[in-house]
């Protein structure tokens, strides 16, 4: 199986299977020097970890994350740095119920990649989907804890994310508050909204169905400049990104499909002259952060939809591998809403797009280009 790497100077290969012994990434590309312990990544991944609440799957992994290479202790602080060398994460997996997807060995399920896989190499890894299960965003949440540490070498880049729709139900967003994220089970920023969506999915989830979601990503700090015309979009490399999260089904910068419908007028973002020289006073944001394909200083703002989860209880028809028509009913454990753990790793992902972004800015155009405002040129 090939294309299991993302990124261009800071890259990231993941690999292992769901129900396999262990999954792991190598994280080429880092700068050396930059402090790097367990405790840094760690934290992301108890974000993403499954089993916290009633409202995901009751998998017991405590994703206990093992640097094996690329950071060594400095000589004068023993503080571990990163080497520049190629580093190299493992995490075990414990808690594997094989037995669960045994009737699903040759059958397909509706919605779920278990017939592509076959048409595509001829055999799958039907324990709990090998490849295809989000088990494997786990080392994407790792790899951009490093990513972060990247960011925070250069501009102090603040990324966060949030649930701001689950099923057909939204937020408030005169009610967002960045406080209230951390405190639900739902990475949800309206408090109210987070009480609802509690009363809903304990609803999908007794009908032993699923419901999809909406998260949204945003990063503050990062400054004009980084991105490229043409091939290398910022937004390109964004939507790149959150496509390739197991389930996602759709992505939008900005105003995204809504700014189909404004005027030319409504969806220029105007400027003014800055007071501080950083850059110009934006009065809005409906490009997201993002124009021509490269960043323009305003908080990057990207959504994704990730769609209901498709192993479910309710019985489907599909039809196996022999092409005999069947009933499908996926036993064992799963996320009523997949969208809620796929927070953390929307906000690894915006960090390891922004980390490559910011070492290929650095390498072709160095620290001090696109200085603001010019200086005007003389008249003779």
């Amino acid at each position: 199986m090939s294309h299991n790497t993302f990124g261009h100077l800071f890259r990231v290969t993941t690999f292992g299977e769901s129900h396999g012994p262990t999954i792991g990434c190598v994280v080429d590309g880092c700068p050396p020097g930059i402090p790097l312990e367990v405790a840094d990544i760690q934290g992301y991944l108890d974000k993403r970890r499954p089993g916290q609440s009633r409202f995901t799957t009751q998998r017991q992994e405590p994703d206990a994350v093992r640097i094996v290479s690329g950071v060594m202790p400095d000589d004068a602080t023993g503080q571990a740095l990163t080497t520049g060398t190629p580093i190299a994460l493992l995490i075990d997996n414990v808690d594997q119920r094989s037995k669960d997807y045994g009737e699903i060995r040759e059958q397909y399920r509706p919605g779920h990649a278990d017939y592509a896989y076959d048409a595509k190499y001829g055999i799958r890894d039907y324990r709990g989907g090998g490849r295809s299960s989000a088990r494997e965003t786990a080392m994407r949440v790792a790899a951009g804890a490093i990513a972060r540490k990247v960011l925070l070498s250069g501009p102090r880049v603040r990324i966060r994310g949030a649930l701001v729709q689950v099923g057909p139900n939204v937020i408030d967003r005169s009610k967002w508050d960045d406080a209230e994220i951390d405190k639900n089970p739902f990475f949800c920023p309206d408090a109210a909204a987070a009480v609802e969506w509690a009363t809903y999915l304990d609803g999908v989830r007794k009908r032993g169905s699923s419901c999809g979601a909406i998260i949204e990503v945003i990063a503050e700090g990062v400054p004009a400049g980084w991105g490229a015309p043409i091939y290398a979009k910022l937004d390109a490399e964004l939507a790149s990104a959150f496509m390739s999260i197991n389930a996602v089904k759709g992505v939008e910068i900005g105003d995204g499909m809504s700014a189909a419908s404004l005027s030319g007028e409504e969806n220029a973002d105007e400027m003014r002259a800055s007071t501080d020289g950083s850059g110009p006073a934006f009065l809005s944001n409906h490009a997201g952060g993002i124009l021509g394909g490269i960043s323009t200083g305003q908080p990057i703002v990207a959504r994704f939809a990730v769609k209901p989860t498709s192993s479910i209880l309710t019985p489907r028809r599909s039809v196996d591998k022999y092409g005999d028509e069947v009933e499908v009913r996926t036993k064992g454990r799963h996320d009523p809403c997949v969208g809620i753990r796929a927070v953390p790793v929307g906000e690894a992902m915006m960090a390891i797009v922004l980390a490559d972004a910011f070492l290929r800015h650095r390498g072709q155009v160095g620290e001090g280009s696109g200085r603001w405002p010019f200086t005007r040129p003389q008249t003779p």
